[in-house]
């Protein structure tokens, strides 16, 4: 018995998933089959997508001699034939609702993520890993293509929706020529042209892919894994000669950052600082070099800590005004005006002092709060389109050659010595201790309080884990040191953190001072 074709299309809120199961439901109807469309509206945009289920029947009007089928309003499980999702999350939660089956489904998801709330709570890297929800994909389809589909709308101007059709007209799942899907899309409008240009490059992809399989299947070659995006940044050939292969990519990454951050010279130290590392693990076996391949990153990253110049740069880059132009997708003769908001405060212009003018300037400050009143900040409001706020934010961006001066650079590059010399310290004695110290790197992150707070916690471990005057026997420390990071990375008060400590016979950390400020009640009334 011919059985219909049922598709579960998964969409996020905005994303066009309502405009993708018209246009199915369209094309269906424009080549003369019958087709039916409902959907399931979710509670919001990551507790459940908006989910539409279609059914379109394999035979056409003209064969079915005024005879109409029945359709399904709901999916079963195990008896879809095509799920499609804009989401990597999203298709895997769906399989895990059993709609998918491995004996009939045809899995269409993008690659890319929106990540949850409970991923963002997270005061370390809370994202899932994308491995085993590729592997959940694998597992319970039949075919299945992941494709980066952020990349081709971006390419294309245009919503997923599009990028979706193309792929599933590009899949051969349903009985519809290629015409059939352009001419549901034609227009003369520009999004209409867009939507074609997102149709038509996700066809070719699917299309290779198929044909790939295909030749794959004749040959009798086990499938190979996709190759992986090379980085456009290059390490330098001097600098690539001294540290092994695997972190090339990496480094390149870093090294260019850090050239467009403060300079080659800035990029030549931190080279030198991966040396020292790489000088202390030269006794190890181990040819990736781990202690020197975790610390990679983490360096990079705090050598290039966020303050008002790179923020300034950064707001003021060409590229940004072409990606808020595509984001908001202004059209030619259109006028756009984008606002930067700015507050700096005490400790964000200290940091550009040098260090006597900056503590006197934070100690004015931190009176004013003893006293009751508020951190003095400045709160700005620059036009970005214009020109004087383009030039206050170019100005504001040159003083990256002053940066080396200023009081927190200083600092910065202090607290980084530090944690190096511990690392290169610790791994003569012990890699597994000297790895564990180069992961405590990811206590570094954010700005404001968040970045102090985190310095604070990675050198007390630094100083009291398992520095001279440690009290943990060497043999303890590296496992003792792993638990206090992950400790110090479930709450962002620390109280885990304070207990972990103690657990393992190292101090907790000590109480700091906040000043105690008296409010009066507007709701009393004077006497």
């Amino acid at each position: 018995m011919t059985q219909p074709i049922s598709i579960l299309l998964c969409a996020l809120g905005g994303e066009g998933g309502g405009v993708l199961a018209d246009w199915l439901v369209d094309v269906a109807r424009h080549a003369g089959y019958p087709a039916q469309a409902t959907s399931i509206p979710g509670v919001a945009q990551r507790t459940g997508a908006t989910t539409y289920y279609l059914e379109i029947y394999p035979l056409p009007h003209s064969q079915l001699q005024g005879r109409l089928p029945v359709l399904g309003l709901n999916p079963l499980p195990g008896r879809l034939d095509a799920l499609v999702s804009s989401e990597l999350l999203e298709t895997a939660r769906q399989i895990g609702n059993g709609l998918a089956s491995n004996d009939r489904t045809l899995v269409i998801s993008a690659s890319s993520r929106a990540l949850t709330t409970a991923e963002k709570m997270t005061m370390g890297d809370g994202r899932r890993p994308e491995g085993p929800l590729l592997d959940v994909i694998a597992a319970h389809s039949l075919r299945h293509h992941v494709m980066d589909m952020a990349r081709l709308c971006q390419e294309s101007g245009t919503l997923v929706s599009a990028v979706m059709l193309g792929a599933m007209a590009g899949s051969g799942l349903l009985p519809f020529a290629r015409e059939h899907y352009e001419a549901v899309l034609a227009g003369p409008s520009k999004a209409a042209q867009a939507s074609l240009r997102g149709f038509a490059s996700a066809f070719d992809l699917v299309t290779r892919q198929r044909e790939q399989a295909q030749y794959v299947e004749q040959v009798m070659k086990p499938a190979a894994l996709a190759p992986s995006a090379t980085s456009s940044a290059v390490l330098p050939d001097d600098v690539a000669a001294k540290f092994p292969a695997v972190l090339h990519p990496l480094m390149g990454l870093a090294h260019q950052r850090l050239v467009e951050y403060q300079g080659p010279a800035y990029a030549r130290l931190y080279v030198q600082r991966l040396e020292r590392l790489l000088s202390a693990e030269s006794a190890s076996s181990d040819a990736t070099r781990p202690v020197t391949a975790e610390a990679t990153r983490w360096l990079a990253l705090w050598m290039a800590f966020d303050d008002i110049v790179r923020v300034a740069d950064l707001k003021s880059r060409a590229s940004r005004w072409d990606r808020v132009t595509q984001e908001v997708k202004a059209k030619e003769g259109d006028v756009l005006k984008v606002y930067d908001h700015f507050k700096p405060g005490v400790p964000e212009l200290a940091a550009l002092l040098p260090q006597g003018l900056a503590n006197r300037l934070l100690r004015w400050d931190r009176a004013r709060v003893a006293n009751g009143q508020a951190p003095w900040s400045m709160p700005l409001k620059v036009a970005r389109h214009a020109l004087w706020g383009m030039a206050s934010l170019r100005l504001l961006a040159s003083l990256r050659v002053l940066r080396p001066l200023g009081s927190r650079y200083q600092t910065e590059q202090a607290l980084i010595e530090e944690w190096l010399g511990g690392i290169e310290a610790a791994t003569r004695q012990s890699p597994a201790l000297g790895l564990e110290l180069a992961r405590c790197g990811q206590l570094i992150k954010g700005y404001g309080s968040t970045n102090e707070r985190g310095k604070d916690n990675l050198l007390h471990i630094l100083r009291h884990v398992c520095g001279p005057n440690s009290t943990v026997p060497l043999a303890e420390q590296a496992q003792a040191v792993a638990r206090i990071r992950q400790a110090a990375l479930q709450d962002e008060a620390g109280q885990a953190l304070d207990q972990a400590l103690l657990q393992h016979g190292a101090p907790a950390r000590p109480v700091k001072e906040q000043p105690v400020l008296w409010m009066k009640n507007p709701r009393l009334k004077k006497t």
